[in-house]
């Protein structure tokens, strides 16, 4: 491909960690014509988006809306605005990404207490309450639905010992949101993020997040300035909210247009159906590995339905198998990362991706191929 010939990709069929295949109606969404961002209608819909979030959420929270950036920039979004020096945080570790959210809350300049378990096993909230009896943090961070491992946290049980500490309770959701439950106000979820990728089915490059009001409290009352201008909410928070918007950057118009439609077929579908049908066809992609020599790595009931972490029977090369799949069948599936570089396989069934179409071709390329 050169630069000077017209662009186009190969079609391949996203089974991967992320992302996730794309509706048309959603790719259509994104070529509709500009509009400036702060015109009114781009403000109407922003309000729209909103009200999506919070939707799928499960919150009332007033601060919810859409980050101009992925999904780490979310994540960076509620550490940055929540911690600053001398803060105590502790940091709950089942992967690569509770790993991130240690270096990005040592960055701002709080003492972390990391909390570990192996690679694909959940956080023991006996190990969160044990921490948090011999410090005093200002919040938890754990992620809910870990996509190096396939381990799916559960949150309700931390979320309590974390309140009852008068700790912040802040939750990745990467991976999860629109694909499981992520009961933002029931489960006691103080700041949260996630990106467009995966189950919401959107393209990359956008984090929604949220914010109780225990959270902007603590924004509220910080002491220094928030490390990051481009990130710093009291400021972004008059460009989603409010009367008169008050204009920070300039929104990825296009984006956001995607993005509305993505929420419009995720609450078409409904909330409930959706996650059905992610169990379902994660129940379908089982039975067809197992057979084939494949091991799923999580216990049952920790399992993630939308990323499924599996080694390989023995004696394939990993690499060469997933590099024959995409070359010669268009299906891209992930490698292991960190620990498991090289060991298993996260095969991904997010969103538009989750379909017994997408099981049954991976199925039949690997009879082939093994």
């Amino acid at each position: 491909m050169s630069y000077n010939e017209q662009l186009n990709t190969s079609k391949r069929v996203l089974m991967g960690p992320g992302p996730s295949d794309v509706h048309p109606r959603v790719l259509q969404a994104m070529s509709t014509p500009l509009i400036g961002h702060l015109d009114p209608e781009f403000v109407q819909i922003m309000d729209e988006v909103k009200l999506m979030v919070q939707h799928t959420f499960q919150t009332v929270n007033y601060l919810t809306f859409v980050v101009s950036a992925p999904g780490s920039a979310g994540m960076e979004t509620c550490l940055v605005n929540l911690l600053e020096p001398g803060d105590e945080a502790v940091i709950c570790i089942h992967g690569v990404f509770g790993g991130r959210m240690a270096d990005i809350a040592e960055r701002c300049g709080a003492t972390v207490h990391r909390i570990e378990a192996p690679w694909g096993e959940p956080i023991d909230p006996v190990q969160v309450k044990k921490v948090l009896e011999n410090c005093d943090p200002k919040l938890v961070a754990i992620v809910h639905a870990e996509t190096s491992t396939g381990v799916l946290q559960p949150l309700d049980e931390i979320g309590k010992i974390t309140k009852d500490a008068g700790a912040l309770f802040v939750v990745d959701a990467v991976t999860s949101y629109c694909g499981v439950p992520v009961k933002v106000d029931e489960w006691g979820i103080d700041a949260i993020y996630s990106g467009t990728q995966k189950c919401l089915s959107a393209p990359p490059g956008l984090s929604p997040v949220s914010f109780s009001d225990r959270a902007v409290a603590a924004m509220d009352f910080r002491k220094t300035k928030v490390q990051s201008w481009f990130l710093d909410l009291s400021m972004i928070k008059n460009y989603w909210s409010g009367a008169k918007r008050a204009y920070h950057h300039t929104a990825p118009v296009s984006s956001i247009f995607a993005l509305r439609e993505a929420y419009r077929i995720v609450l078409e579908e409904g909330l409930e159906n959706r996650f059905e049908r992610h169990y379902r066809n994660h129940q379908l992609l089982k039975d067809e590995l197992e057979p084939l020599g494949f091991e799923f790595i999580v216990q049952p009931k920790y399992r993630l339905p939308m990323l499924n972490a599996v080694k390989l029977p023995e004696g394939i090369n990993e690499a060469e198998v997933r590099r024959k799949l995409l070359d010669d069948y268009n299906i891209e599936v992930g490698g292991g990362l960190g620990a498991f570089a090289g060991k298993i396989w996260r095969v991904g069934l997010m969103g538009e991706s989750s379909s017994p179409n997408h099981v049954h071709m991976l199925s039949a390329a690997l009879k082939k191929l093994i």
